[in-house]
This record gives C-alpha cells, structure tokens and sequence, in this order.
C-alpha cells in the first residue's frame, strides 16, 4: 500500500520551548521522529511547521519541509494544507506522527495505514493500548476511548470511561487487568476527510475535551481504532520524559 507521512512540529511549548530542537543523544528530538517515520513503508516522509528555526535545523537532514500558516488550530489542519501543498489525491492516506514521539515504533506507522485502507468505511484511523492501572484510568492527560464491537470509536474523553461502580471495578474486567482503553495519538486520514474537516468550525464537545478528533465524530466521521500491536513507548512533554528518553537511547546505543 501506497501512504506518506507528516510530522507538524510546532516551536512554541509550554513547558518545553523549542521542543522539537531540544537534543537527544546527539540529535534534535524532531530528527529521531523522522528517522524513525523512515523506517516505515511510507513512499515520503514530510515535516510540517510555521517556525523558520524548525525549518533551518530539519533542512540539515531532509528536504521535504513544508511551511505552513501560523494561524492553524490543530495539527490536522496543518496536515491538511501540506497535503493540498503537495497535490495529494483525495483517496491517498496521509499519517499524522506527532513530532514528539523520538521513540516511535515504525510498525506503528505501518499499522494504523494499513488499518484505515483496510476499513474503507472509516475516514480516520488511530490505535489503542488497554489500561492496567487505576492512576492512569483516572489521568486526564491519558485519553480514554470506547469503541463498538466493530472497532469503531464511540467516543473519546479525557474523563474515566467507560465508568463503573464499585462492584464491577472489582469484578471481571479489573480481575483481567484491564481498566479501558488509552488512545494513541497517531493517526491515518483520509484526504477527502482532511479536506472536509477544515470546513469545519469548532464543536463544544471538541472544546469541552479538549480533543480535535471530536470535531470530525460529530460531523459523522468514523473512526477505526486498532490495539496496537507492539508496546507504545511515551511521548515528550515535560523535562521528566526529555531525561527518561536520553537514559534510554543511552542505555540502548548501538556500538
């Protein structure tokens, strides 16, 4: 199958500025994204950004940066312009991979393609790991989906869902270890799906949680949601998870 990807990668951050230029092992953090989106069966591998600082440093180790508006509100949106920048066909797969994932694994990538050509029904595609703890059921920072028995997102929220009384938190599902579903913020679109969803204004419930995924549900969109299929290590965003993921790329270097 046929897909590219697009990394957005913004400058500004709240509690890491600079983000994706902060070093890793040698490296900016957005180089190891895109290293690791090359390891995938992606035809191209694009960065997005409206930084000239982000594009000076991505130029040192590929030529496909796209500059993007600054005024966008979401990373689909920005994935939506590189995607009419490069004259992409409506039925083409184009894969989001957040350009704070240095750890990304590449048959994440593959999966999450493969799961929307697949389910041609969908028009976005994204993955899911079960939840094991109760602290991290209860996060809002861990966003939590349920699905249909088909696979297809019912609804995503920030909040603990699906929720349960005490007697069932003690019952089978706890027992098996499982306490819902995080989503993964890796997603495959449809480019007749990003093209109709930056017609869109803002709903409440995309508002309200927080999640532009909500935006797309609530015109109809469906959402196909996979288990992942390998362990997704975490992302960066705080200087806690910078530090946790040069221990590990140091600990694992290759000789």
């Amino acid at each position: 199958m046929s897909f590219v990807v697009v990394i957005p990668a913004r400058y500004a951050s709240t509690r890491l500025p600079g983000k994706p230029l902060l070093d890793i092992a040698g490296k900016p953090m957005l180089q190891h994204v895109y290293e690791r989106a090359m390891q995938s069966n992606a035809r191209a591998v694009y960065i997005a950004t409206d930084d000239e600082r982000i594009r000076d440093a991505a130029g040192k180790f590929t030529d496909n940066v796209c500059m993007t508006l600054s005024t966008h509100q979401s990373g689909t949106d920005r994935i939506q312009e590189v995607a009419a920048q490069l004259g992409l066909a409506s039925d083409e797969i184009v894969v989001n991979v957040q350009g704070d994932e240095p750890l990304i694994p590449p048959q994440a990538i593959n999966q999450v393609a493969i799961n929307l050509q697949k389910n041609t029904d969908a028009g976005i595609a994204s993955l899911f790991e079960d939840i094991e703890h109760e602290d991290e059921f209860r996060n809002p920072n861990a966003v939590k989906v349920v699905t249909d028995l088909q696979g297809y997102a019912l609804y995503f929220s920030r909040a603990p869902i699906p929720w349960r009384t005490a007697e069932v938190t003690t019952g089978a599902a706890t027992a098996a270890g499982v306490f819902g579903k995080r989503h993964i913020g890796i997603y495959a679109y449809r480019v007749a799906t990003l093209n109709q969803y930056v017609t869109w204004p803002q709903v409440a419930l995309e508002v309200a949680e927080r999640l532009e995924q909500l935006r797309a549900m609530s015109h109809g969109v469906r959402i196909h949601m996979g288990r992942a299929s390998e362990k997704m290590p975490g992302g960066v965003d705080t200087p806690e998870d910078l530090e946790a993921v040069r221990r590990y790329l140091l600990a694992n270097k290759k000789p």
